[in-house]
């Protein structure tokens, strides 16, 4: 199985339009495009009846304490969690790509609504709960939501995109279920994946 994020190679910086936030030399950071970018994939496995979608940042800091806190930085060894930014799953067997921008374009605040669409259903992203204490941001954020990594993290960010094969045509998941529930139903149905990871940073000294 093969698969392709158009605008994004292997171990590269991913191209501002896809990101949720880009650098700003007054303010750190400000909204950028947040597109999602083009994925297709091909080579799939026999008796494959459904796909699902997740991209993730491994690399997200444990502890929130000092995340874009003016004179602190986010040391590079804190220990890191996984951050979801798209969960899709219960894409049809006969589909082979995602369009540029068919499930995000633009930063919508409060987030995108979960559930079905025209190339599946969409869960919730880690924006749901990053925002949860933001009065002006806090939502439930579904679908495809960028990268925005702390301006004062001291480490590279790295988002793989992969595509699951799956001998389902459904996960069976309802209301705001996130990227670990859609693994957690994946298991023992996964026929192929394949991943590209692309990185990005808002720090100016990285």
């Amino acid at each position: 199985m093969r698969v392709t994020v158009e605008g994004i190679s292997e171990g590269q910086p991913i191209p501002a339009p896809f990101a949720f936030a880009i650098p700003d030399p007054d303010q750190h950071f400000r909204f950028s495009d947040n597109r999602n970018p083009k994925v297709s994939w091909d080579d799939v496995p026999d008796g494959t009846r459904g796909f699902a979608v997740l991209v993730v940042d491994p690399d997200v800091p444990s502890d929130p304490t000092n995340v874009n806190q003016e004179g602190k930085t986010v040391p590079k060894d804190l220990k890191r969690v996984d951050f979801y930014h798209w969960v899709l799953v219960d894409i049809a067997a006969d589909v082979r790509d995602i369009d540029e921008g068919e499930d995000a374009d633009g930063v919508v605040t409060g987030g995108k609504d979960p559930g079905p669409t025209d190339k599946g259903v969409r869960g919730i992203n880690g924006y749901t709960d990053f925002f949860a204490g933001d009065d002006t941001l806090k939502g439930v954020y579904g679908g495809y939501d960028g990268p925005a990594p702390p301006w004062n993290d001291e480490r590279l960010h790295h988002y793989t995109f992969t595509v699951y094969a799956l001998d389902v045509p459904s996960l069976n998941l309802q209301g705001n279920f996130t990227g670990a529930d859609a693994l957690k139903a994946m298991d023992g149905h996964i026929l192929d994946q394949a991943s590209v990871t692309g990185t990005y940073t808002l720090n100016p000294n990285i």
